[in-house]
């Protein structure tokens, strides 16, 4: 029985074989050449976050909860009309979010009388105000079906996202998010806050013993309706 044929011609085979894997090889460069590829699309950068800073009376606020522990052990708020914004801290003062806000549509710092009582539909543009001040926050008993961070509860100031049946005239979602705070005056009183932003980390910090939700305030002197920053000036002094 005679050897197998491709052993008969494996050696002139060599030289062919060395060649062809050298073609291989020089093909695709040659061939690269001949067709550069196209350079490739620079990626289109994520559009950054809006950087919301706080307004000078936020700032004295912050340092003052912080220094003081005013918030008592408790995960603690600031709103800034001003800036339209809330500043959300632990309990420990470390600022965990910041994030832009919807307030009252009406320019004030106290609550009507008896608003607390009358339904929405029946308040008057004057009463749909975001009142300033110093509030222990929990959640309690749901409005629409769903529990919300009371802030006030004999006022019905409370701080939740933007209602789902709130009107499309509105336009709440982009007040929300336009750059600027002016057009953020749009609620009846409550305070509406980014939904994920609520679910994620205001609603956790809160949920168990509540906390402290310090509104700052349109037209009152800021010591006025905080009176212990005028003893830390002075103490500062």
């Amino acid at each position: 029985m005679g050897r197998p044929i491709f052993f008969e011609y494996a050696a002139p085979m060599k030289p062919i074989l060395r060649a062809l894997t050298a073609l291989m090889m020089i093909t695709p460069v040659a061939a690269a050449a001949a067709h550069p590829p196209k350079p490739a699309k620079p990626a289109k950068a994520a559009p950054a976050d809006p950087v919301i800073l706080p307004s000078d009376g936020a700032t004295r606020v912050m340092a003052w909860v912080a220094a003081s522990g005013d918030n008592r052990g408790l995960p603690w708020a600031v709103v800034d009309k001003a800036q339209a914004a809330m500043f959300l801290f632990d309990a420990k003062g470390k600022l965990l979010a910041s994030v832009p806000v919807l307030v009252g549509i009406a320019t004030g710092d106290e609550a009507s009388p008896g608003v607390g009582g009358k339904k929405l539909a029946d308040l008057g543009p004057a009463e749909k105000t975001t009142p300033a001040g110093r509030f222990l926050a929990r959640f309690g008993l749901p409005v629409a079906g769903q529990r919300v961070l009371w802030v006030d509860y004999a006022t019905s100031v409370a701080l939740h996202p933007i209602p789902s049946d709130a009107g499309a005239r509105e336009k709440r979602r982009e007040r929300m998010l336009s750059p600027t705070p002016e057009d953020n005056r749009i609620t009846f009183g409550c305070i509406n806050v980014p939904k994920t932003f609520y679910a994620r980390q205001l609603r956790p910090q809160f949920r168990k013993k509540g906390g402290y939700v310090y509104i700052l305030p349109d037209t009152k002197p800021l010591e006025q309706v905080f009176p212990r920053l005028r003893v830390q000036a002075v103490a500062a002094s």
